[in-house]
């Protein structure tokens, strides 16, 4: 069982390890100093929001802007951790903190993405999430020592490669689950009529709304 969840998973660490060297290199191109992507990435390993929080302190805004950003982008995991937390309960005060830290979108989708058997579950989100884990800190790693010598990141497309990989993650379920896609679909049509109008990383938030219509049954005819 584990061979093939590697497999799978090598994707989404390629995948992380990319979008981690933009990030570690458009901090330090931007002025940060090497460590604060490095520690930021451990620390609060939350890839969107980590984004955010340096765009505001490169923008001139203060430490209490930038985490308040963060933290806001950051609110969406609360509901994550709901999905999965039979999965990373029942394990110890220790193992559920360290699972608590490991849930992101990319992981909480893997894990989700897998047949409906609890010891599969388990497996898929340890293996998914600290894999993950690994290659976005080496990623932001290489990145921040790099610094501006990759020039503008922006140019090699860099940012496409999460939600290249969450549409593959999620499409198994949109295909099979009629409820989920109606959620899915009123949350995209949210997200992409307020883009214009808010900040980067809100319109995910927004996107939650659509789960209002997951508790609704088909009305047949």
């Amino acid at each position: 069982m584990m061979a093939p969840l590697i497999r799978d998973s090598a994707l989404v660490w390629l995948a992380s390890g990319v979008v981690g060297i933009s990030f570690g290199a458009i901090s330090v191109a931007g002025g940060l100093p090497v460590w604060v992507p490095v520690v930021m990435s451990l620390i609060v390993y939350a890839g969107s929001a980590q984004f955010s929080a340096v765009g505001v302190l490169l923008a001139g805004g203060g430490p209490l802007a930038a985490a308040a950003t963060g933290l806001l982008l950051n609110t969406r995991t609360a509901a994550f951790s709901l999905a999965v937390a039979d999965v990373i309960g029942g394990r110890g005060r220790w193992a559920r903190f360290l699972g608590a830290h490991l849930v992101t979108d990319e992981t909480v989708a893997f894990t989700l993405a897998q047949p409906d058997l609890p010891q599969r579950r388990r497996t898929a989100f340890w293996v998914n999430g600290l894999g993950l884990f690994a290659a976005w800190n080496i990623g932001v790693l290489a990145g921040a020592l790099a610094g501006s010598a990759l020039g503008d990141t922006a140019t090699y497309g860099l940012d496409a490669a999460f939600p290249a990989v969450l549409m593959a993650l999620v499409l198994p379920t949109l295909r099979t689950d009629a409820r989920v896609r109606r959620c899915a679909l009123l949350g995209a049509a949210l997200a992409l009529a307020m883009t214009p109008a808010v900040p980067a990383g809100v319109p995910v938030l927004l996107a939650l709304a659509g789960l209002v219509l997951y508790g609704r049954k088909e009305v047949s005819a």
